[in-house]
């Protein structure tokens, strides 16, 4: 389900905090729409991901297996999601592993899903759950709209995932290859480890459909981190993590390149003695600069030249 947000949100009271989600969210998504802010942009908020053109899997399909256990929470030992998957969090349900990202590939979370007979309340069940937090998209000054959390988050925790339309490869070059220099670029491609030296990508864009998620800002020195995580489906959720202790009233960012804290980033896969052909990509498409002011800022916010290709 999604719901349409606009410009009139701001028309009624120019002073009142909103709710961004009109209520598709468990925990509201608070905007300011005070005068003298931003105009909105248009687009129909969903909080999951919807099948967008050329995409191959519906996300709402439930198509991964369930385990059998009847307790409220699995346990390692006899979990069949767990021992084949691996335990992802602890029992509090922190993701345990921040360094999945490392390699330059993701490595994906597997959760309990709809056809496990676990409880609601199985510490494998975290991203499934929801935005759990207050958070609330202000108008940054330079750097367009953004988002900040209203309450503290313990490094490790669920922040919120990065909801949209899944496309296809040929579709994210086609959005890609036809933006205008104005325009925000929202594509994020993420790409896992299949088995047998294959890799597997997700082309999420939340410009048209999307959630809180479309108006985090990039830093090249980020306090999340973004995994893809599987549920229901085949078709992962690009799920964002705290790396570290966050504070409150503190800016969400993660790195557009999908590497946290300047490790080898997720996307961008390019080598040095790709430099040509990384030219020839580029060519006619204008590099838009890096304000995340980060002490090692990359001065240009990242392209994910394969969608190029």
């Amino acid at each position: 389900m999604h719901v349409s947000v606009d410009r009139t949100m701001q028309s009624t009271d120019r002073t009142r905090a909103v709710d961004l989600s009109h209520g598709l969210e468990d925990v509201p998504v608070l905007i300011n729409c005070s005068a003298g802010v931003q105009t909105l942009p248009e687009f129909q908020y969903s909080p999951d991901n919807v099948e967008g053109p050329g995409c191959t899997a519906d996300p709402s399909e439930v198509t991964l297996p369930g385990c059998s256990c009847r307790s409220l929470s699995c346990c390692t030992e006899s979990c069949s999601c767990l021992k084949i998957h691996g335990q992802a969090y602890d029992g509090t349900g922190t993701l345990l592993d921040l360094s999945r990202t490392d390699s330059g590939y993701c490595s994906p979370v597997f959760e309990c899903n709809t056809l496990c007979s676990c409880g609601d309340t199985c510490f494998n069940r975290v991203v499934q759950r929801g935005l759990r937090l207050r958070l609330e998209v202000y108008s940054t000054g330079n750097r367009g709209w953004g988002v900040r959390t209203l309450e503290s988050i313990p490094r490790g925790m669920f922040v919120c995932e990065y909801a949209g339309e899944v496309i296809s490869f040929g579709e994210a070059r086609r959005r890609q290859l036809n933006q205008r220099s104005e325009e925000n670029n929202y594509i994020i491609a993420v790409r896992e480890h299949a088995g047998t030296g294959s890799v597997m990508e997700t082309f999420v864009d939340p410009a048209v459909v999307g959630n809180v998620g479309r108006f985090l800002n990039h830093s090249c020195q980020p306090n999340l981190l973004m995994l893809p995580v599987r549920v229901h489906s085949v078709v992962p959720r690009l799920a964002l993590f705290a790396g570290r202790d966050i504070e409150a009233r503190e800016e969400l960012t993660f790195d557009y390149s999908g590497g946290y804290s300047n490790q080898t980033p997720v996307e961008v896969l390019s080598t040095q003695r790709d430099t040509d052909v990384q030219a020839n990509r580029t060519e006619g498409l204008q590099r838009k600069a890096c304000l995340c002011g980060a002490n090692k800022c990359a001065v240009f916010l990242p392209l994910d030249l394969s969608i190029l290709k």
